[in-house]
């Protein structure tokens, strides 16, 4: 979609970014009997009378209605949804058309980035009334509906079943450009285009690749360091070695997040998206959801403050209690369900005799585990709807620290068992090598297998229903010619523990923490881990590239200024691992391996107060915000000051001139 500067720009050749599917009727069969009109005729009628490029396509599963927009007409749309932008003054402003030179541009030239976009899409298709004084009747095959007026027009054929989906297209030339650079391309494991993953999917994915592009290159100093305290014998100095590793390693995971803290909020600068601002969208969306929580509240808003603020703090501790009551099903979930599970398999793997039937059973259980712990993640957002969560984003941090809380029992509780029984360095490197391969390879194989086989089974129901069809010539091969019919058979990208969470990004994110806590909390058990964690990610990188560029639709733009919730887990994650390493060091082995306990507390506490103290100190060294972004701040803040000043000067010199 040429998105020129000016209205009088020349458009290219439309790029089709939305599709819509409607069931696919005989040919023949949509004019029907009966009074009114073809309801999939006046919806693209609609839809171009809206100012749209619309192209019908039939295909094999269904008929696809292709929507692309010309410049005009997504200014024309943002200035009706009062779209605010950021302009050149560093301030966001309400979108207007004829003031375009005013708004920053994205890194790809575009006026409006791909989430803005598709809010236009979505304006316009779904922004289709009935303005007429009648109800207007509609028909689809045999069925005929009435359009009521000041309905939408397409909420209307999705709640008739005639609008089956309203989805996402790809752009093949910047689709197979992304292919080409970037999931295909193995010149530098961890180089990823960044600002043209988000020109295409939109800041929450670029932003998640950019943190494991980050994550996966700081990973090559710790392995570098493990490698070298497996091969190298430092003679008399040996014993410093896992201690001054395990103090290295924590020091770099407090650096790495601190480092990423600077890194995002360049990103942001450089994509213009105030970070500032999202930050009180949030809370203005917090304020608006916690108005509604009682209407008298609004009613009383003048005449009974004291009213006011009991309701609100009645409100406050009611949604505390209810997020300690569904923690508490969770963890009660977790002890009387999940721990006697996780107990069992350690019985079961100590009588096992043979490597084989232990990497068998490791990769049984740790199938088995996932079904029973995605049972756990609905649980927990069916719990999160009862919640009194103060806007979205509210609910979605505490569905990811419940979902969290299941996945980080399942993942280590097993090690921490076998640490505590056998006490032997040995033992607990073998189970870790197990678990990290197997589990390594089961994600990736799921992950990418399933897509793959949701894909093929939709494909063959549908062309075997064409096949029996009436119209079908017999002995024809039948096959899917167009993109937009294969894109639309293809997997959505949603989180494996709901539908409803549409939302892949969940189980890349919980994926990446739990590696994090495993490499982190047996660092000291096991220094090798991290060269294993740095291979998987390179190949993730790789992997997560392929998955959305050809394997799924392509996602809708989501709303993240940063890795949200998942970066407290982090932290935590550092935490956690100062006081398990500092077990495995103090209670370490022998010569033979064998652990012991005799050094003493002391040691312990010592330890473990300094690296809180390494943890919490290095936090300050690294500010959050590079130098240039800060100046950049304080320079629009000033630029805003000085426009607002200027112009409350000419109003009050316009008033000042009518009064006299």
């Amino acid at each position: 979609m040429g998105e020129g500067g000016d209205g009088g720009a020349v458009e290219e050749a439309a790029v089709f970014e939305v599709g819509i599917a409607v069931p696919r009727l005989p040919r023949g069969a949509a004019a029907g009997r009966g009074e009114g009109e073809d309801c999939v005729a006046r919806l693209v009628r609609e839809l171009e009378d809206a100012g749209l490029v619309v192209e019908r396509v039939r295909g094999v599963p269904a008929e696809f209605i292709k929507l692309s927009a010309p410049m005009g007409t997504l200014g024309r749309a943002a200035a009706e949804m009062q779209m605010k932008k950021l302009t050149y003054i560093g301030m966001e402003l309400q979108f207007e058309w004829d003031q375009v030179a005013a708004f920053v541009r994205q890194p790809d030239g575009c006026l409006f980035s791909w989430r803005e976009r598709f809010a236009c899409f979505r304006h316009l298709i779904y922004g289709i009334m009935n303005k007429t004084n009648s109800i207007i009747i509609l028909k689809f095959d045999d069925k005929e509906f009435h359009w009521s007026q000041n309905e939408s027009l397409l909420s209307r054929l999705e709640d008739e079943g005639v609008v089956k989906l309203v989805f996402p297209l790809h752009d093949e030339i910047k689709r197979k450009q992304l292919l080409r650079n970037w999931a295909l391309n193995w010149h530098d494991f961890t180089l990823q285009p960044i600002d043209e993953i988000y020109s295409y999917f939109g800041t929450k994915i670029a932003i998640y690749f950019s943190f494991l592009g980050m994550y996966t290159r700081w990973l090559f100093f710790p392995a570098v360091f493990g490698l070298a305290t497996q091969l190298i014998d430092f003679g008399p100095l040996q014993w410093l070695v896992l201690p001054a590793f395990f103090i290295f390693v924590i020091s770099w995971a407090v650096f790495f997040l601190q480092f990423w803290k600077r890194k995002n909020s360049a990103i942001l600068a450089r994509w213009g998206i105030n970070y500032s601002f999202s930050e009180c969208k949030t809370l203005g969306n917090e304020l608006e959801s916690l108005s509604r929580t009682d209407d008298n509240v609004q009613e009383k808003k003048f005449g009974h403050a004291p009213d006011n603020k009991r309701i609100l703090q009645r409100n406050e501790w009611f949604g505390v209690l209810l997020k300690i009551r569904n923690n508490a099903i969770i963890v009660l979930a977790i002890i009387c369900l999940q721990l006697p599970f996780e107990l069992a398999y350690a019985h079961l793997y100590e009588f096992t005799e043979t490597e084989a039937l232990r990497y068998l059973l490791t990769a049984a259980y740790l199938v088995a585990i996932q079904y029973y712990t995605r049972i756990g993640g609905k649980v927990s957002v069916i719990l999160i709807k009862y919640e009194n969560n103060q806007g979205e984003q509210s609910s979605a941090d505490s569905l990811v620290y419940k979902v969290f809380g299941l996945y980080f029992v399942q993942s280590y509780i097993g090690l921490f068992y076998h640490a505590s029984r056998y006490r032997d360095i040995l033992t607990l490197r073998k189970v870790l090598i197990q678990r990290l391969i197997v589990s390594q390879v089961l994600e990736n194989l799921i992950e990418n297998s399933i897509p793959y086989l949701k894909y093929s089974y939709k494909k063959y129901r549908a062309v075997h229903k064409k096949k029996h069809e009436k119209e079908s010539p017999a002995g024809k091969s039948v096959r899917l010619s167009t993109r937009v019919e294969k894109e639309y058979l293809k997997p959505s990208y949603t989180a494996s523990i709901g539908e409803e969470l549409d939302d892949g990004l969940f189980d890349d994110f919980l994926e990446l923490t739990l590696q994090f806590g495993m490499i982190m909390m047996f660092a000291c058990a096991f220094p090798l881990i991290f060269c294993f964690a740095t291979v998987n990610n390179v190949t993730e990188i790789r992997a997560d590239a392929l998955k959305l560029l050809v394997m799924l639709k392509r996602p809708a733009p989501r709303v993240a200024a940063t890795i949200g919730a998942w970066l407290n887990i982090f932290q935590f994650l550092v935490v956690m691992a100062i006081c398990t390493n500092c077990l495995l060091l103090i209670c370490l082995y022998d010569a033979e391996g064998k652990w012991r306990i005799e050094p003493g507390l002391a040691a312990i506490l010592i330890m473990e107060h300094a690296l809180l103290l390494i943890k919490f100190g290095f936090s300050h060294f690294v500010p959050e915000e590079p130098a240039w972004v800060k100046a950049n701040r304080v320079r629009y803040v000033a630029q805003a000051q000085n426009v607002c000043s200027k112009q409350l000067l000419r109003s009050i010199s316009k008033r000042d001139t009518k009064w006299a």
